[in-house]
């Protein structure tokens, strides 16, 4: 088993494609399951071209080897455009909560080093009428993430008209667990009060966080290549 993460700035209506009809195990041999999303910009104003970015996808998968992987990315539409783009190749470590859509994932596998680079993604189901609160509360989270100088890489995709993603990828384990657990200097607590209001009256229907170890990066995003650290 592995997990890919990928981006890829594709025309319109390919990602539109994608997001009402995902790549499945019936249509790709090998995959167990795939999110399709359209990107949008960590912090952005709620109402803003910004938030729903049809013309850049984010794609998370889950697959039953590489080879699998492979053939999609040379022999399926959709994965011929995800190949001009960039993905990074993952090993699965953790869980915390799960997804109906990703049932077999054990809650740990083997462990991990402090000083390691980790990738980090959530996937959530919105409850609908929650969605103000959850923006009021979440944004200043966004914005955490996406200036932290542990991550190379933060973004968030969403999938009308409930499914939302965030993605990063961290310098260290240790500095994504400082952000996670207000520890970092100056203590900054803007994650913590927003689990503490989840926790209070959840936003989600379902909700998941998965750690990951990246493998590797292929390709390049936004001219960027290198965006995992090198362990």
């Amino acid at each position: 088993m592995m997990h890919t993460f990928h981006l890829a700035e594709l025309p319109a209506a390919v990602t539109a494609r994608a997001l009402l009809r995902a790549p499945s195990g019936t249509t790709t041999p090998g995959l167990d399951h795939a999110e399709c999303l359209a990107l949008m910009r960590l912090g952005a104003p709620t109402v803003s071209l910004d938030r729903l970015q049809l013309r850049r996808i984010a794609v998370f998968a889950q697959w039953r080897d590489e080879d699998a992987l492979d053939r999609f990315l040379s022999d399926d539409a959709l994965g011929r455009h995800l190949a001009t783009g960039w993905h990074v190749r993952m090993e699965y470590l953790r869980r915390w909560s799960r997804l109906a859509a990703l049932p077999g994932l054990p809650a740990r596998t083997g462990g991990w080093d402090q000083d390691e680079p980790v990738v980090a993604v959530t996937v959530a189901r919105m409850r609908l009428p929650e969605v103000p609160r959850f923006l009021r509360v979440g944004k200043p989270v966004e914005r955490q993430v996406r200036d932290h100088p542990g991550t190379t890489l933060a973004l968030a995709a969403f999938r009308p008209p409930r499914t939302i993603s965030t993605f990063s990828v961290w310098r260290t384990v240790r500095e994504m667990e400082s952000m996670v657990h207000g520890r970092s200097d100056p203590a900054d607590r803007r994650h913590v009060d927003a689990m503490v209001e989840r926790r209070r009256r959840d936003f989600h229907h379902e909700f998941a966080t998965f750690r990951f170890r990246p493998l590797a990066e292929h390709g390049s995003w936004e001219g960027r290549t290198g965006i995992v650290p090198v362990g």
